[in-house]
């Protein structure tokens, strides 16, 4: 009993403060992100805004005595708080790295390579000079690190938030194209270079988590730890991810090895001298890179991840500061022009010199823009570390945020055209196989490619390639079961449309886990910058209602099949 009593612990009343200030927290982060969902905008927009509401900049100007009750700034609350938003950022940044699949980046060849490194490279040198001659410009405190602030503002503004840009071509149904690959992939390769810059950044300056190492031998931990995990690491979890699919209750198991190596690397790399979001990210890139790791569990450990631990640490951002004291427009404009000018020229270029046709080129540029979460992460460890004041910091939050809602709608405007391509356009009776002989994926689009190939009198062996291939750099199930294989191949004169339906159902790695038992394969021009886009949407849009899909399986022939794609009702 003496050494229960001498353990710190919080009050009967601290207690009920936490459990308080934790619930209206995520009530009100998660009841705005679906408000604002509903306006296509990111959640993260609403989930911000809840904690400047509950903050000093509003709550805390209307109700100084209630806001300091619920949401106190010192004491155990405040500690508790501190803590629990730590790990829910490390936990973000490891769902993150989930998305980084790096095998996508390597099969893309040339196109993501130069994309990359020009989107990277021309915002970055557009910071850093501004940051470095015209630092009072810039927000730019006496008595600061000059360089580590110039190389930080310029990192933050050239990263693109890839867990919002993926979130955008989900909602624009482009995840799963050509163009949203390379845009994925290039934010991949981005955000990678960018958080091992960062991770060096802090380890020029005493940011207190040293923990008694010098700079030199954090920058040497930092770029060994990160080696080690992408290379050894990856290899080792490859491993053992079946085993634990095997000997573990599924998806716990998988789930709780997740989560646990995350924080032992979070705790690593905190050890070392950077932040401890920085192995949690490396875990994730590695766990996320294994084709062990299904779709099924990355989508539990999403939902826990987004919809609890995201909006407690998004809404505790707006608890630290008072946003309307430290608005600055000038900056505000500042850096939207540096970010947005850096990334459009030079992720366009990018595209255009990997060979993208101009509308997609410019819908790359548009696309990369979106600084989101990342930047607002980079914004408020740099300001914990003392890089940065609260006015930078929160033009680096307002600037992610606007980015992130310009993205979905220039994409948009970028791809339009005067005609939209339809899938009934193209449904033909020599393409609709009733009943798929296939068991497995790979026959699947053998079957499909045969009898697309069969019909259009076209060669069978180099789309059947091209289709496999595309299929391995990333799984075409939409889930629902629905999948749909495709590629884009030079010569084409429209695109061409195979459908299969299978009772049994073929596993296409869909987010669900479910089989697919409607697979359409979608072959479209090289040259044609918008068919597989606009089709790809229409067939998203036309299987989204279960009821659409059940009759489509019940349908006795091509007549039954087209008669309710063409129905025109909506489903």
């Amino acid at each position: 009993m003496e050494g229960l009593e001498a353990l710190d612990r919080l009050s009967s009343q601290e207690v009920v403060v936490m459990f308080l200030g934790l619930g209206i927290l995520l009530a009100l982060a998660r009841v705005l992100g679906e408000l604002v969902k509903r306006l296509t905008l990111p959640a993260v927009v609403g989930e911000i805004s809840g904690g400047i509401i509950l903050g000093p900049t509003v709550f805390g100007k209307l109700a100084p005595s209630m806001s300091q009750f619920i949401f106190p700034a010192q004491g155990g609350n405040a500690i508790l708080l501190d803590g629990l938003a730590t790990m829910s950022i490390s936990l973000f940044l490891l769902l993150a790295g989930m998305e980084i699949n790096l095998s996508t980046v390597w099969k893309q060849g040339k196109t993501v390579l130069r994309v990359g490194t020009l989107g990277l490279l021309i915002p970055f040198s557009l910071g850093f000079a501004a940051a470095l001659y015209a630092p009072d410009w810039l927000g730019f405190e006496e008595n600061g690190h000059h360089l580590a602030f110039a190389l930080f503002l310029a990192t933050v503004l050239s990263v693109t938030a890839l867990p919002v840009i993926a979130k955008i071509l989900m909602d624009l149904d482009l995840y799963r194209s050509d163009l949203g690959m390379v845009i994925v992939a290039a934010a991949v390769l981005g955000d990678l270079i960018g958080w091992i810059i960062f991770a060096l950044i802090l380890g020029m300056v005493d940011t207190g988590h040293s923990q008694g190492h010098g700079s030199l031998a954090t920058i040497v931990s930092v770029i060994g730890f990160a080696a080690a995990m992408l290379t050894v690491g990856r290899r080792w979890i490859h491993w053992v991810l079946p085993w634990i699919s095997t000997h573990a209750g599924w998806p716990g198991g998988v789930l709780g090895f997740a989560m646990s190596l995350s924080l032992l690397a979070a705790a690593f790399t905190e050890w070392i001298g950077v932040h401890a979001i920085f192995g949690s990210f490396l875990v994730g890139v590695a766990i996320g890179d294994s084709p062990h790791f299904r779709e099924q569990t990355r989508t539990t450990l999403h939902e826990f991840i987004s919809f609890i631990f995201a909006p407690l640490f998004f809404a505790s951002i707006g608890l630290r500061i008072d946003f309307s004291t430290h608005f600055d427009i000038l900056l505000i404009s500042l850096m939207l022009v540096i970010t947005c000018t850096g990334k459009i020229v030079g992720c366009g270029l990018g595209a255009k010199w990997g060979g993208l046709p101009g509308r997609e080129a410019m819908a790359v540029g548009f696309g990369m823009i979106a600084q989101g979460t990342m930047g607002i992460i980079l914004g408020l460890l740099a300001l914990m570390a003392g890089l940065i004041g609260e006015r930078v910091f929160v033009s680096i939050v307002l600037v992610s945020l606007i980015t992130s809602m310009l993205s979905g709608p220039l994409i948009q405007r970028a791809l339009r055209r005067k005609r939209m391509c339809r899938l009934a356009d193209y449904l033909q009776a020599k393409t609709f196989l009733h009943r798929l002989q296939a068991e497995t994926r790979d026959e699947a689009i053998q079957e499909l490619v045969r009898a697309v190939c069969q019909s259009a009198g076209c060669g069978r062996k180099e789309i059947e390639e091209r289709v496999l291939q595309r299929e391995r750099a990333m799984s075409t199930g939409l889930g629902n079961g629905v999948a749909v294989p495709h590629a884009r191949i030079a010569g084409l004169k429209e695109p061409l449309v195979c459908v299969g339906l299978s009772s049994e159902g073929i596993d296409f790695n869909a987010p669900d886990g479910k089989p697919a038992q409607i697979i359409l394969l979608l072959l479209s021009s090289l040259e044609d910058d918008c068919a597989q886009i606009e089709l790809l949407a229409d067939i998203s849009r036309t299987f989204a209602n279960r009821e659409t899909r059940k009759l489509a399986l019940q349908a006795e022939g091509f007549s039954e099949f087209m008669a309710l794609i063409r129905s025109g009702k909506e489903f």
